[in-house]
């Protein structure tokens, strides 16, 4: 018997980070520091804070879901 597979929407890289922490960091006191960088973009940041990761999380996620501009056709005379 195959086990079930969920219906999961597919992984995007539009949506993917890399994070490395410095060596200071200690997840099990919340003590994050390091950088961030999105994949496709190549924005990045520092942080030395959850709050600072995911704010830059969050900016770079919603410009990423935020629908493409459209511009105007130009008409010929």
């Amino acid at each position: 018997m195959e086990p079930e597979l969920k219906a999961e929407s597919p992984l995007s890289p539009q949506r993917a980070f890399v994070v490395q922490f410095r060596a200071e960091t200690a997840v099990e006191r919340w003590h994050v520091e390091g950088r961030v960088e999105h994949v496709v973009s190549g924005q990045a940041t520092h942080f030395h804070s959850l709050e600072e990761l995911f704010a830059f999380m969050g900016r770079v996620l919603a410009s990423v879901r935020a629908p493409p501009r459209q511009t105007a056709k130009m008409r010929r005379p």
